[in-house]
């Protein structure tokens, strides 16, 4: 027994250390060069930063998808790697409030933001309130509730919205905050946006004291709750319809090709601002080139009959920067993979800088999300690292009281929130973020070489794994 024994345990690690060098093999293709190659062309001033629907989005979305077809993906969207859809670009116009002939001007006297169509002119019943409030008094209403300061009211919100309450007022108290609000995020709210039109959407208008006064006809103070007003109410969209498209590469698994990993980076960016193209090389054209050295290596290992016994799915997406759209259009409107057969998603999100917390140690990655929802996959990541590449895995953002929030703010969240575990991997801010200086000569590409064969470590792992990652917490959403 003691003999068999040995020998089943060496045949085992014979067969780890064999698994081990053709991962090494074929993570050896990922080099920087390749990396630079693609950036330069992504990265370049032809593509105009890529904004979402214009026509260096179209550009980099032709050279992805025929790079897919170069390397001989399947096209998983009906014989095509463009996964299309229509966005709506809207820019708000005359924004006004009325009582008895007396006009407010929207983005002057008060601030407006919703995802709501609105139609002209509407009659609105307007109720102040308090989180006490019987919540009979909200339906049909906009629901004013009174604050310091710009705080955080989403629970509130969705309570209102629950009792059908048909809009929001928040009124601040402090007229220093208003000010600095208004001046601050009007000329945000005013600028041409980017979505899907949402008739459930919240409607929310942001006043002071003054407003209130005005709406009620008494001081704030005096304003007792319950205590409801008329007033006429405009806001109106100027609409343009934009198309736009996910692209998608997918190479079948050998043994459970049922069961999907999805490897994402948003390809879009911010485009041409004041004349000054935002070329966006870290912001996502390192991530997105990633993607695609990545799949490169799958590519060549599947040539070799060494392909992943689990499929992947390469996906770069769309949008991101308008509000992780293109993500949520693959997950929420038309997942090609049923989200129950997707096994993890890794998403590469800037990977090419040094942020300033690393400058004396720049083999480092910020690291988001591996644990909330997975402990195996957790697990599985700080073996790879430990096994391949040696990295500072750093979890600074990975707090739960990370003011920055990043675990909400890129591709990976449409699957989080879907219960699919994830990985988001990130080098963190610097000054040149959503700058005309977010350019190509800064990319640390020796670096980003090393994070790059780290994800496919890890993928690889999560790819060819005997069983697939479990999932032993449930998603809390915090958006």
């Amino acid at each position: 027994m003691k003999k068999t024994g040995y020998f089943i345990g060496l045949l085992i690690t014979l067969s780890v250390s064999a698994q081990d060098k053709t991962a090494i093999k074929f993570a050896k293709t990922i080099t920087a060069a390749d990396l630079e190659s693609h950036l330069s062309v992504l990265a370049s001033d032809e593509y105009e930063g890529r904004e979402t629907g214009e026509k260096g989005q179209k550009m980099a979305a032709g050279y992805i998808a025929k790079h897919f077809e170069k390397l001989g993906f399947e096209a998983p969207v009906d014989g095509s790697y463009l996964q299309k859809f229509d966005l709506v670009q809207s820019q708000i116009g005359k924004v006004y409030l009325q009582k008895e002939g007396e006009e407010k001007i929207g983005f002057k006297d008060f601030l407006y933001y919703s995802k709501a169509e609105t139609m002209g002119e509407e009659y609105i019943k307007v109720v102040m309130a308090s989180r006490k409030s019987d919540k009979k008094l909200f339906k049909d209403a906009y629901v004013v509730f009174v604050s310091e300061e710009f705080e955080d009211f989403r629970a509130f919100i969705e309570e209102a919205k629950e009792a059908d309450a048909k809009g929001f007022m928040m009124i601040l108290q402090d007229d220093e905050a208003y000010e600095s609000l208004l001046s601050r995020v009007g000329p945000y709210f005013q600028r041409p946006g980017m979505g899907v039109r949402d008739n459930e959407a919240a409607k929310l208008i942001v006043g002071n004291a003054d407003l209130a006064g005005w709406m009620f006809g008494k001081p704030l103070g005096e304003i007792e709750e319950g205590a409801t007003t008329y007033l006429v109410f405009n806001a109106d969209y100027l609409d343009k319809p934009v198309s736009t498209e996910n692209v998608l590469g997918f190479l079948r698994g050998s043994e459970k090709p049922e069961e999907v990993l999805v490897i994402t980076s948003h390809y879009d960016h911010i485009g041409v601002i004041d004349g000054e193209i935002n070329n966006g090389a870290d912001d996502d054209g390192s991530g997105t080139v990633t993607v695609l050295e990545i799949a490169e290596a799958f590519a060549e290992a599947s040539k070799k009959n060494k392909g992943p016994k689990r499929s992947i799915l390469f996906m770069t997406v769309t949008g991101e920067e308008k509000g992780l759209l293109g993500s949520k259009y693959y997950t929420d409107a038309d997942p090609i993979f049923p989200l129950e057969h997707t096994v993890a998603n890794l998403n590469i999100d800037m990977v090419g800088r040094i942020d300033p917390a690393h400058e004396e140690n720049p083999e480092y990655i910020y690291l988001i999300g591996s644990d909330k929802l997975s402990t195996a996959l957790h697990h599985l990541s700080e073996r790879m690292n430990k096994t391949y590449t040696h990295l500072e895995l750093d979890y600074t953002y990975n707090d739960e009281n990370d003011p920055n929030r990043f675990y909400y703010r890129s591709d990976h969240y449409n699957f989080a929130k879907n219960n699919v575990p994830i990985i988001f991997y990130f080098n963190g801010t610097h000054p040149d973020y959503h700058r005309p200086t977010d350019t190509i000569e800064k990319i640390a590409f020796q670096i980003m070489e090393k994070r790059a064969r780290l994800i496919f470590h890890t993928a690889w792992e999560i790819a060819n794994r005997g069983e697939r990652i479990k999932v032993d917490k449930v998603e809390v959403r915090g958006e």
